[in-house]
């Protein structure tokens, strides 16, 4: 099997641009902080708190990539003290290349007291910027002075006009020739409930 073809349809179809993100216009449209942030090549520390599919990672990796940051990616469930002190090394060497360095942690809120407050005097002196992303409300997860070093951005569910749009797009650039009953394509979005990754998934299984 060729290599794209194993690569899912999901990480296919992810923007690599902020204008090809569709959904959270509140955080991208115009006066969008996340917008804004791009605007003026200033990244700050942020905790994306919103369902799954909703494009915390997507949005994460857009933004490095339009600040010019060293984007390194962890996951709470899998990453232990050991790879955040690899990750601050790696930081260490970009500080001194001149080069900032974003890290993103997937759910963060699985990480420990201990484990967060590894994070604070690294943010505190500009070493890195974090981006966590949670599905659990971060008032309840996330240390207070985590918190307060950071902004915390609400991602919603896409509605249901929005996954449509994601799906057309998909079957625009994977197979231009299917067509897609109205019906049909409206069924496939609601079931999604607002998650771009399932909608994409369920339509592979199509």
């Amino acid at each position: 099997m060729d290599y794209q073809q194993r690569i899912p349809l999901a990480e296919k179809m992810r923007p690599k641009k902020l204008d090809e993100v569709i959904g959270q216009s509140h955080l991208i449209g115009k006066n969008g902080i996340l917008r804004k942030i791009i605007e003026n090549k200033e990244p700050i520390s942020l905790i994306f708190w919103g369902p799954a599919g909703t494009g915390k990672t997507t949005l994460s990796r857009i933004l490095a990539n339009e600040v010019n940051a060293d984007f390194i990616e962890i996951s709470a469930v899998t990453s232990g003290k050991k790879d955040i002190e690899k990750v601050i090394e790696h930081a260490h060497q970009n500080w001194n290349l001149g080069t900032r360095t974003i890290l993103f942690v997937d759910e963060i809120h699985r990480f420990n007291k201990s484990q967060q407050d590894a994070f604070l005097p690294h943010i505190e002196s500009g070493l890195i910027n974090l981006i966590g992303a949670t599905t659990e409300n971060p008032g309840f997860e996330i240390i207070t002075p985590l918190l307060s070093r950071s902004r915390v951005l609400s991602l919603k569910p896409l509605n249901t006009e929005e996954i449509s749009k994601i799906i057309k797009n998909a079957l625009e650039k994977v197979s231009p020739k299917t067509k897609i009953e109205p019906e049909a394509l409206k069924l496939l979005a609601k079931i999604s409930s607002g998650d771009a990754r399932n909608a994409l998934g369920n339509l592979e299984l199509i």
